[in-house]
């Protein structure tokens, strides 16, 4: 291959995380119990925008630092939010949208995913528990957002520091159930918009798709900036929204996959040592906030 295949990042397809590449290279998946071993290409670059289900490359090929979570350079991530559905500068999707709750310890999250995409996105997030509230056209499922955040002070966002954090001790399934119930019950105080509808409340617990032990996990180190030759090595323990957690001789080690992205990448032999750069993690001292 005349140009190196760059990760672009990890995505996740009918419950399954895989490393998406920039090229045409067939998506690598990830098993829980393998042996993951990439050594890191010459350099970083972006690597462009989706449209209408193509990537179209950065015209410049911007080289990206090591510690930039992302392959987008700023120019890119701007166009790529010029059409997203996030970003709402694209209302007039005509597909079907639904609804969702997601569990992620000490927040629950309110959130919109086209309909046919199932739990992707909620996989994406690293949702510890999740419901679809409603489904229906997206102008809609906005209003539905909208309705929750400020009647119940539900929030939109949560930051991955907030959801590392809770996979430490996360609330057990069945106390993750109570709480989204319990907020799905207060449907009937707002005035629920046209072109959404309700759907049964159905929880799932995503803690076994991703291996996440009931007690929690706690790796000991965190993947910090890349370097060219570095080499990532390690069992895959747990794999969580973009984060994989690897068994190393140095112990747990936390990697975000969005630290490989724009990198090309080589598999190498499972006896490659680790030499990639990582910080120990502090034990946390403070205590999950309250829900609502």
């Amino acid at each position: 291959m005349s140009e190196p295949s760059r990760v672009a990042g990890l995505v996740w397809n009918d419950g399954h995380p895989q490393l998406e590449w920039s090229a045409t290279t067939p998506r690598t998946p990830l098993h829980l119990g393998d042996h993951v071993t990439f050594g890191i290409g010459a350099d970083r670059q972006c690597l462009g925008i989706w449209r209408n289900s193509k990537r179209l490359g950065c015209p410049t090929r911007t080289p990206l630092a090591a510690k930039a979570h992302g392959p987008l350079c700023p120019e890119c991530q701007t166009m790529d939010r010029s059409n997203s559905i996030a970003a709402d500068t694209r209302l007039d999707d005509p597909r079907e949208f639904a609804v969702y709750l997601a569990h992620h310890g000490s927040r629950v999250k309110i959130g919109i995913t086209a309909a046919d995409r199932g739990i992707a996105r909620l996989l994406e997030q690293g949702a510890l528990s999740s419901a679809f509230l409603s489904s229906g056209t997206l102008a809609a499922a906005r209003r539905v957002e909208k309705l929750f955040t400020s009647a119940f002070g539900v929030t939109d966002r949560v930051m991955s520091p907030t959801k590392r954090t809770a996979r430490l001790s996360p609330p057990t399934a069945a106390e993750r159930v109570t709480d989204l119930q319990a907020l799905a019950d207060n449907v009937s105080a707002i005035d629920w918009p046209d072109g959404q509808t309700l759907r049964t409340l159905d929880v799932i617990d995503h803690s076994p798709t991703y291996g996440l032990p009931a007690d929690g996990i706690q790796p000991a180190h965190a993947l910090t900036a890349l370097a060219p030759y570095d080499v990532v090595s390690g069992r895959l323990a747990c794999h969580i929204a973009r984060d994989l957690y690897l068994e190393t001789p140095q112990g747990l080690v936390i990697a975000d996959t969005q630290l490989l992205s724009g990198w090309p990448l080589t598999q190498l032999d499972a006896s490659s040592a680790f030499t990639a750069r990582t910080e120990p993690i502090a034990a946390p001292v403070l205590p999950q906030d309250a829900l609502f």
